[in-house]
């Protein structure tokens, strides 16, 4: 018989953790090694007992699950983690994959799912929940906005400078209303919600260059 996949059950719920490790413990073929209740404690587990997979929850006191995650990645890179959580927003989702999750996988899921997900994640193999999988493919398939035009560039070289709606439009003969218009389609083509974000946004990618001193 072949060596159980060893886990490591990380939640701030005792409820959860204790629902977990019963579970894989009447199944021969998975072994719980330990609990853990937040992130810090995960790594510290997972350094000394090496799990195959560690279940994951991302919203947890002190060291969150993708904190923990990216940690793991340079601590236990051996062992593989199975986001298992409540959220399947791309506000948790793409973290924990960028961070370094195997795989993500919604609390809803039935069992055999759940059991299935921790085999293909001990063998490195990726596993989404629908939702998820359906949320990495819709932003794969969203075309990417396009770079900020020769206008729009203008625009924002001004509200960088400190100026005013209404002082850049009078510096480029346009209204303000326009002027508006332009830093909304900015805000959008940057990812960003306000001026400030915006002009530190174009500081990053160097589409603003910062003046030198006279």
């Amino acid at each position: 018989m072949s060596k159980p996949i060893g886990l490591l059950v990380v939640d701030d719920h005792p409820v959860v953790r204790d629902g977990l490790t019963g579970m894989f413990a009447r199944d021969p073929e998975f072994a719980v090694l330990g609990e853990a209740a937040d992130g810090a404690e995960a790594v510290r587990l997972a350094r000394r007992l090496r799990p195959d997979v560690i279940l994951m929850d991302l919203r947890m006191p002190g060291l969150d699950g993708v904190s923990a995650i990216r940690e793991l990645a340079g601590q236990a890179p051996e062992c593989r983690v199975l986001v298992l959580t409540t959220y399947d927003t791309d506000s948790y989702v793409l973290p924990a994959i960028e961070a370094g999750a195997t795989g993500y996988l919604l609390k809803d899921a039935p069992r055999e799912e759940l059991l299935r997900a921790v085999r293909a994640a001990a063998k490195g193999e990726p596993v989404l929940a629908p939702s998820v999988a359906a949320l990495l493919m819709n932003r794969v398939r969203k075309p990417a906005p396009g770079p900020l035009s020769p206008r729009e560039v203008e625009v924002l070289e001004l509200v960088a400078g400190g100026a005013t709606n209404r002082v850049a439009a009078a510096e480029l003969f346009l209204t303000e209303a326009t002027v508006k218009s332009h830093l909304l389609n900015i805000y959008a083509k940057l990812g960003v919600n306000d001026r400030a974000a915006a002009i530190t946004e174009a500081f990053h990618r160097g589409l603003l260059v910062p003046r030198q001193p006279d």
